[in-house]
Parts: structure tokens; sequence; C-alpha cells
């Protein structure tokens, strides 16, 4: 229970210092120096170019059609269980959630990016980052339908590819300056406060996996 609660009040408190341009805004232009410093010491096209990959591994393509597929395969290898059908909708409400948590938000706290542009008219704001809602909430939720219906090593792999997914998007975010730090740190915390009910709310993994199919996914 200590994950959530930590996740709403960090998210609370980040909140609240981007709504109030609060002390805590300090880590952002810090860690931007760091990466602008990182820029110049060791200019690399390559490097760059990953930024960017993993910043659009947070789109809503490929996410959410990740999202939709994990959904239909874990109802295809859970056809013989009980409530083989409930992956699908679990992912199609799961893609319609992620905008209604992200868009108000930004409109609401109309946060600048790290450019300092300021939003134009009818614009949205940086903060929290969708990019990184979208990649762990997609990513996130696809693994634990998967883990339903796979065997417990399939379910860890998909699990960490997760993580991995998400913690990508985050640093290829930031380092293509693309968003703040905290905008990302609030997006994770978003996640957390999606995924911890979920994971407790759906059936356990295995049961409906074993039924299925005697073998996991690879």
């Amino acid at each position: 229970m200590a994950v959530p609660v930590v996740a709403a009040v960090l998210l609370v408190v980040v909140s609240w210092q981007v709504a109030a341009d609060g002390p805590l805004l300090g880590v952002d232009r810090s860690v931007r120096r760091a990466v602008r410093t990182a820029h110049s010491d060791v200019p690399n096209t390559l490097v760059d170019r990953l930024g960017h990959v993993l910043s659009d591994l947070g789109s809503g393509v490929p996410a959410i059609p990740v999202l939709l597929l994990a959904g239909a395969l874990a109802a295809w290898r859970g056809r013989r269980a009980g409530h083989w059908w409930l992956p699908l909708p679990v992912a199609a409400l799961t893609a319609g959630l992620i905008p209604l948590l992200v868009v108000p938000a930004k409109a609401v706290f109309a946060r600048p990016g790290p450019l300092g542009d300021p939003l134009t008219a009818g614009q949205w704001g940086w903060y929290p980052s969708g990019h990184t809602a979208t990649a762990t909430i997609s990513y996130g939720v696809a693994a634990l339908l998967l883990a339903r219906v796979v065997g417990p090593r399939a379910a860890r792999w998909s699990a960490a590819g997760a993580v991995l997914l998400s913690l990508g998007v985050g640093a290829g975010l930031v380092w293509s300056d693309f968003h703040w730090l905290l905008d990302v740190v609030a997006s994770w915390c978003l996640a957390v406060l999606v995924l911890w009910p979920l994971a407790r709310w759906l059936p356990r993994p295995g049961a409906g996996g074993r039924q299925a199919s005697g073998s996991s996914l690879r």
C-alpha cells in the first residue's frame, strides 16, 4: 500500500510546486543544465537520435496499438478460461482513459516547455507529460493483461519490458529537451495510481493461462 500512497503524495507535491512556481522547480532547471552540458561535452548524433526514438515510443502509435494487441492476445489465449473477454474492454477503456487523465491537467497547469516559448491560444501545457503517461500506462496495462495468460517467466519479462520502456521514454523526453523532468515524474506517479489498483483487481496471473494453454509465451 505504500507505493500508491508515495506516488499520490509526490504527485500532489509536484503539482503544487508547478502551479505555484515553487522552489522544487529548481530541480528541473538543474537537470536541464546538466543535460545541456552533456550534449556539449559529448556531441553525438546517434545518442540524440536514440533520444528521439525513445520519445516516440510514448506516442499514441505505437503505444495504443500495442495495448490493444495485448488485450486481444490475452483474450484469445484465455478463451477457455473464465472471464476470457475481460482484457478487451480493459485495453479499450485504458486507451480512452489516458487522454482524460492528461489533457485536462495540461490545460489547467498550462506549463511552458523547457524551451520557454509562451503557450499560444488553445495550446495545452507540458505538465504532465502525455508521452510518458501514454507509454507507462499502455505498456504497463499490456504487461498486466498478458501476465494473466502466460507463465511466470514470461510475465516477469513483460513487466520488465514495460518498466524499461517507461523509463526509456522519460529519459528520451528529458534528453531531447521535450519535457522537464518533473513533467515526466508526475506522469509516472499518475501511471502508478492506475496500474496499482488494476493489478489487484485483475484475476491472478497464471490461472487463465494454464487453462488456455499448457505453455507460456517465450
